[in-house]
């Protein structure tokens, strides 16, 4: 901002109070609190932060950083079967070789003056998650399952002209409130009842809340608990017969033995890539894709970039490039787009490409098959502890599953606590999310772990529970 009489410079703040008073004059305001007046007093920090001494030397800084570092217990010395969103896959060494090269090493997308290979890797991830899903059309990535969950509702809301969406209860509820955040206040989203044995969704409750105003049902399978929803097909019937659109949310990772949304009539998909080559990053490996059929209606629809192949001017040769570039925040249509997008997780999305070009279609078979036995034997050997159930929820499972201990008199939380002075991280505490279930608790196994990992954590939950 300009102010008529004084100099700024285009780096530094304007801090000099005479300046910070000619630009409050400027918008109208007396002080710096005026700009933060809706903040409620109570959330104001009326102190100064208690923040150390400055230290001498970038030495000294770096000695007290890794000091603090070293207090963290990262998965690499944990034997871990934490997951919720978030997975300890096994990272091959040739993703990480590709991703850190100076031409990809950025989260942005690419623009053609800078661009030395990256549309066309982002056309080949593209085209493997298309082939992987079953579909035509996926986007460049965006920030994480959430996010493309909640644009998939609001493309259905665009697409249909309507104003509510039906979500399973049993859901994880960051990725609800995050849709409901995103979508507000176009969309309503309404939760569907369960079958409390199986966790499967309630058909007739579904069919009680559909109507002329619903522009989408949302599923996901599987679900965020593991277990494999098995009316997928009657969902999306009793959803098209209402011209709602039918959204599947899916672990990819589950795709080389479990048959892709679009085989039972998804409209869109969506999900997260985390589990294709991607680190955890401490949450940081997120990336969310979308997939649709190569229909007008949807293409239109996405928000985020698209790249397609195409003829050049030279004969034979051929480029890559945006497709529809003007339906973009970003492209011709500005503030009058579908919605803004900015930074991607573009990286994330090549990333995927190069893990599912190196494993192929017999990789991502072998690595679902190998989960299921694995977690098929954690299940089994749960259930051989006394009060304790391997699987609340009698439904195939893939790769999570929530184990109840109810029946143990011991809270989630104290035993996750005395595993973890195992060294073991156990599963995620659902009382607070999901308190109808009491002390149940969302277990995790993948291609990581070998079987004398789980009789570990059989072992150290006998001994915690003093029980076989």
């Amino acid at each position: 901002m300009s102010v008529k009489g004084f100099k700024h410079h285009p780096y530094i703040p304007n801090s000099v109070p005479e300046v910070q008073q000619a630009m409050l004059r400027e918008i109208g305001l007396e002080t710096l609190e005026d700009l933060h007046v809706e903040v409620p007093e109570e959330l104001k920090l009326k102190r100064n932060l208690n923040l150390p001494p400055a230290l001498k030397s970038e030495a000294a800084l770096r000695r007290h950083v890794e000091g603090i570092l070293r207090k963290n217990k990262s998965c690499g010395e944990l034997l871990n079967f934490l997951g919720a969103g978030c997975w300890q896959h096994y990272v091959p060494a040739v993703c990480d070789e590709i991703n850190s090269r100076g031409e990809f090493l950025t989260g942005y997308a690419g623009e053609p003056y800078n661009d030395h290979g990256r549309f066309q890797s982002l056309f080949e991830y593209q085209s493997m998650v298309a082939e992987l899903v079953d579909m035509e059309v996926v986007n460049v990535p965006t920030m994480d399952w959430a996010q493309a969950a909640a644009t998939s509702m609001r493309m259905a809301g665009r697409m249909t002209g309507r104003r509510q969406v039906l979500v399973p209860e049993l859901m994880d509820q960051n990725r609800l409130l995050v849709a409901k955040n995103y979508c507000d206040p176009d969309l309503d989203i309404i939760p569907v009842s369960y079958h409390e044995e199986t966790g499967q969704l309630d058909l007739e409750d579904l069919q009680k809340k559909l109507s002329k105003d619903t522009a989408a049902v949302y599923i996901e399978n599987p679900s965020f608990f593991g277990f494999l929803e098995e009316q997928g097909e009657a969902i999306g019937k009793l959803a098209k017969e209402q011209g709602a659109v039918f959204i599947v949310g899916v672990d990819p990772s589950s795709l080389g033995v479990v048959a892709p949304p679009s085989h039972y009539g998804a409209d869109i998909i969506c999900g997260d890539l985390q589990p294709l080559g991607i680190h955890m990053h401490f949450g940081g490996g997120q990336s969310g894709f979308m997939a649709t059929r190569d229909e007008e209606a949807y293409v239109m629809q996405y928000p985020s970039r698209l790249f397609g192949i195409a003829p050049t001017s030279v004969e034979g040769e051929y480029g890559f490039g945006d497709v529809a570039y003007n339906r973009t925040s970003f492209g011709d249509l500005r503030e009058d787009a579908n919605e803004y997008v900015g930074t991607q997780s573009a990286l994330w999305g090549i990333t995927a490409g190069v893990y599912l070009a190196l494993m192929g279609p017999e990789g991502m078979r072998e690595l679902g098959e190998t989960i299921l036995q694995l977690s098929g034997y954690a299940i089994h050997q749960m259930n051989q502890l006394s009060g304790v159930t391997g699987s609340r929820f009698k439904a195939s499972s893939f790769k999570e599953f929530v184990v109840d201990f109810n029946g143990t008199g011991m809270t989630v939380a104290a035993i996750n606590e005395h595993l973890l002075k195992a060294g073991i991280l156990g599963g995620k505490d659902l009382s607070q999310d999901q308190p109808q279930l009491g002390q149940c608790a969302l277990y995790c196994v993948t291609e990581i772990h070998t079987r004398e990992d789980i009789d570990e954590l059989i072992d150290a939950l006998a001994a915690i529970l003093n029980t076989r």
